[in-house]
């Protein structure tokens, strides 16, 4: 990769049904990638496929895909191909944001949030990543969020989840470096998306075009971490500097 970022070629959108999703993948048609949409019921993405070849003349195929089936996800690099053909960048954009007192007294909600969010997420790209090591080319970008930068009583479940996710996509860039295989963390602030609208305590709401734009950014420039908008990084660095017997008596 050089600094100009990659050439662009196929890249597939894991967890197509979401608004920075598909926001990622307008982004990236209009800089020339063809794509593949996978998601749960990818029938409901026709209209975003159809959108998305009128507005770019890129290729647009559909893959079903059920990030929670995790047996089905050592097969994912062979389906993609089978359906598209080879492909060059992996986009997870899947997750799961629960209510947390909902979470609190049914702790089966909890387990959805924690295996949507980390082990889904890390199962999916462990299998991928496989495959672009083995073919010594390829790239990833995973979603992770703020909210795993410091626990707070209001989504720790979540916040927990995102935490490994972004340890994970460490571990892995560390891994695959050496054979040029390049792996984005990106960690949102409040995005205006169906999973977050009506939550409480959301502020400093960006839309999901903007996030687009950075990630995209950033990932031809080779970034390591993204925080999106960029104030976030500063808004949690001051965040995680709070002492624990102070930010324990926080209502955050």
């Amino acid at each position: 990769m050089t600094s100009d970022g990659p050439t662009p070629r196929r890249a597939v959108i894991l967890g197509a049904r979401s608004a920075i999703a598909q926001a990622v993948a307008l982004r990236l048609a209009q800089r020339g990638w063809d794509l593949v949409l996978a998601a749960r019921n990818n029938a409901t993405l026709e209209p975003v496929a159809a959108d998305l070849g009128l507005r770019t003349e890129q290729g647009v195929q559909l893959l079903e895909f059920d990030a929670l089936d995790l047996d089905t996800h050592a097969e994912l690099a062979d389906r993609i191909r089978a359906c598209a053909g080879e492909f060059h960048l992996a986009v997870c954009v899947f997750g799961h944001m629960g209510e947390a007192e909902a979470e609190r007294l049914d702790t089966n909600q909890m387990v959805r949030t924690l295996t949507t969010n980390f082990t889904a997420a890390a199962v999916c790209l462990a299998h991928l990543a496989n495959d672009f090591e083995a073919r010594g080319e390829g790239g990833i970008i995973g979603i992770g969020s703020v909210a795993g930068d410091r626990g707070r009583q209001s989504n720790y479940p979540y916040g927990a989840a995102k935490a490994g996710l972004a340890t994970f996509l460490q571990g892995l860039r560390n891994r695959l470096a050496p054979a040029g295989i390049h792996v984005l963390t990106v960690k949102p602030g409040f995005v205006d998306t169906p999973m977050t609208r009506g939550k409480q305590g959301m502020f400093l709401v960006a839309p999901p075009e903007r996030v687009a734009r950075d990630i995209v950014t950033a990932w031809e420039k080779s970034r390591d971490v993204l925080y999106t908008p960029c104030f976030w990084r500063w808004l949690l660095l001051v965040i995680r500097l709070v002492p624990e017997r102070l930010f324990k008596r926080l209502k955050l």
